[in-house]
């Protein structure tokens, strides 16, 4: 199967990132999100990125044109008829994901394949609500999009190995690394992760060392790009408590227990980068 034209679900900043590595790839890609305001910020967000791209000589004026002409943006899922594969980046809520899923099932060609870019939920069960649950996949890329090279494609137990083919395919094709990963919980990225920034949350909890202190060992001492807690910051620490409560669930095993600090700060409203307030202050 070939893959010409494409839909992104949802314009924040992993979706506008989808976006803007297919378009840079030359292929067609329809940017969705149900809120105006969100969707203009998305599209704005990408020009501006590609226009940084430019400025560094990395992308051409005319390479620069070309992704803009094969970009568009919609409010209304019903343009995605015409699609023949639809990455879903909407909240982390599985509620609303299924929800968004049965639309697309409804309204997608019977090619096309439904993928997620979910970081921790059940591929398995997102397909089980579909008509065509070995069409469905996991297409977890690394934030910021545009930059980090990974993505998890997660294999539901439903999931054929004609789909799973053309999504890895299609990665390369964005100049990215696949890496297969079956679904379980947090897949293979989140689950070596987020154990790591809960962990180090647990040594500043109880003590061990600063927030500061903390991240330099990790800096100094294991060569980390940027230390865990200034990554949890800028993940959101929302998001961090999240997927280490989906990891707790999912496997019973308390090593996988959120620390209380986490709990507090997010309690609190201090979720990272995004509040201006973390593990560091950003106002």
């Amino acid at each position: 199967m070939s893959v010409n034209q494409v839909m992104v679900i949802g314009a924040g900043q992993m979706g506008a990132g989808i976006a803007q590595v297919f378009a840079q790839s030359g292929l067609k890609v329809k940017l969705n999100d149900m809120n105006e305001e969100a969707l203009n910020k998305g599209i704005t967000g990408i020009e501006k990125r590609l226009q940084r791209v430019v400025d560094k000589g990395k992308l051409t004026a005319d390479e620069q044109a070309k992704a803009n002409e094969l970009l568009s943006g919609t409010t209304d899922l019903n343009d995605a008829s015409d699609c023949d594969l639809v990455i879903e980046a909407v909240v982390e809520n599985m509620d609303v994901k299924t929800k968004v899923f049965q639309s697309l099932d409804e309204i997608t060609p019977a090619h096309a394949i439904l993928a997620s870019n979910t970081s921790s939920l059940p591929i398995t069960e997102i397909a089980a609500v579909t008509k065509r649950p070995s069409q469905v996949i996991g297409m977890h890329f690394m934030n910021p999009v545009p930059v980090m090279k990974l993505v998890e494609i997660i294999r539901a137990i439903q999931t054929s190995d004609e789909t799973y083919q053309v999504i890895e395919e299609m990665t390369k094709k964005l100049n990215k690394a696949p890496v297969e990963v079956n679904d379980l919980p947090g897949f293979a990225a989140n689950r070596i992760l987020m154990p790591m920034i809960n962990e180090a949350i647990f040594a500043v909890h109880e003590g061990v060392a600063s927030v500061e202190d903390v991240d330099t060992v990790m800096k100094l001492g294991m060569n980390h790009p940027m230390g865990p807690l200034t990554l949890a910051d800028f993940i959101g620490l929302d998001t961090c408590l999240y997927i280490m409560e989906v990891l707790h669930d999912g496997f019973g095993d308390s090593k996988y227990r959120p620390c209380p600090l986490l709990r507090q700060y997010v309690k609190a409203g201090w979720l990272g980068k995004k509040s201006g307030r973390g593990f560091y202050s950003y106002e």
